[in-house]
């Protein structure tokens, strides 16, 4: 099983930020994980002869004060167990001061709000939460405004109901890391877990779906037949599209998408697929990197 020990959550103080901080919390609460609350106070260049140091600093000290206060008012709303909280505030740009974050406290999981679906956020993630999903070294869970939450904050004694997860399968290499994390947030919260695959090209008539069925089923590890409820899924279509069809559909709690490398053929998938899937499906979307 999987080991969830520190869980990074950058915040902005936005509306975002602040729904992924619920979700940060509440799993650092049910795997007893480390919670590294992370705030980046931006760079600014001043030119030394209008403006002293010493006054550079104090500025710079007074915005870490007050973030820090921010942080406090946002724990306050958290009701339950007491969890162990790390609170940093950095002077840096935000994407590189928390990818340099993360790999060096060796996080297990970065939980990140993105925008919501006004006007051009509908297309638009965000600059900084884009290039954490691309070059984070560890999966990143990706929030914005969701139909259907598995964090209920205000619900101290079970503050995370995930009750139905669904995984994207496509055999290739991507897939293996992503239904290790599916199978172990399966066995952790008792969820029935459906394994997707999409289609695109169904010129293969029923034997295709039929074979691809076959193909889910020996994904499935021999332990977890024992404990789990697994439902193996063919659609055809466009996979974004059916993605999120079947997860408004089957009222799923989480996605879980795998997704490539960094070069610059995986970077035109993620942003045809992954992206899509998590700025328009009805759930939070865990993505892990093969």
């Amino acid at each position: 099983m999987l080991k969830i020990e520190r869980i990074l959550c950058p915040v902005d103080f936005s509306e975002f930020s602040a729904r992924a901080y619920d979700y940060a919390h509440s799993l650092a609460r049910h795997y007893q994980a480390t919670l590294l609350v992370f705030h980046v106070v931006r760079s600014i260049v001043i030119d030394p002869t209008f403006l002293a140091t010493t006054m550079i600093d104090q500025v710079y000290s007074q915005q870490a004060a007050d973030a820090k206060a921010q942080i406090a008012k946002l724990a306050e709303k958290q009701a339950g167990e007491a969890v162990r909280t790390q609170v940093t505030v950095q002077m840096g740009l935000e994407a590189d001061s928390i990818l340099s974050f993360a790999k060096g406290h060796d996080a297990n999981l970065i939980v990140m709000g993105t925008h919501g679906r006004r006007g051009l956020d509908r297309l638009l993630m965000g600059s900084t939460t884009e290039a954490i999903l691309r070059k984070a070294h560890c999966p990143v869970l990706a929030v914005r405004e969701p139909a259907r939450n598995f964090v209920n904050p205000e619900s101290p004694d079970d503050p995370v109901q995930l009750r139905k997860i669904l995984c994207c399968v496509d055999f290739s290499e991507n897939s293996p890391r992503a239904l290790e994390y599916a199978f172990s947030l399966g066995l952790q919260y008792g969820a029935e877990i459906t394994l997707l695959h999409i289609l695109e090209d169904a010129k293969g008539g029923p034997d295709e779906g039929a074979r691809a069925l076959e193909s889910i089923e020996r994904l499935v590890p021999d332990e977890a037949r024992t404990w789990a409820s697994v439902v193996p899924k063919v659609r055809s279509g466009k996979p974004y599209e059916e993605i999120i069809e079947h997860a408004a559909e089957a009222e799923t709690d989480l996605i879980v998408m795998g997704v490539r490398g960094r070069n610059v053929v995986d970077l035109a998938v993620f942003g045809s697929t992954t992206h899509r899937v998590i700025q328009l499906g009805p759930c939070p979307v865990l993505v892990v990197r093969a």
